[in-house]
């Protein structure tokens, strides 16, 4: 049976023409405010940004939204402190991200090393009884 009605998988991830894939309004509400919208992206990078930004002891209020579950997109919602912008704490914490990623990533292949080393270990002492 195939899906008929399901787009096509490259719609999750494909930008159109002349669209960005972020892009920022200010709030004219509410000081050192502004809203972040992402193409083609879920609640795995909004959810990680939130968490992020709320570290961060500049940052006054982090929240996101996906409007309609069908559509790949979120709304990021930053309010800072006067001494920042939303846009700097946003770099800082995809900055900060990134840096974590690659730590995960240089202890998990540290890891696979030693889990290497030791099997080599284990087949060798086995060896010799």
């Amino acid at each position: 049976m195939s899906n008929v009605n399901a787009p096509p998988s490259w719609e999750l991830f494909h930008i159109p023409d002349g669209m960005k894939k972020i892009s920022m309004v200010k709030d004219t509400k509410i000081p050192n405010a502004a809203t972040f919208t992402f193409l083609k992206e879920d609640h795995t990078l909004a959810n990680i940004l939130r968490m992020a930004l709320l570290r961060d002891p500049k940052v006054l209020f982090a929240g996101y939204k996906v409007p309609h579950p069908l559509e790949h997109d979120f709304v990021l919602k930053i309010q800072t402190t006067l001494d920042t912008t939303p846009i700097e704490v946003l770099r800082n914490a995809t900055r900060a991200l990134l840096q974590e990623i690659m730590d995960i990533k240089l202890k998990f292949e540290n890891e696979i090393l030693m889990y290497g080393s030791r099997q080599l270990y284990r087949t060798s002492v086995d060896i010799a009884f």
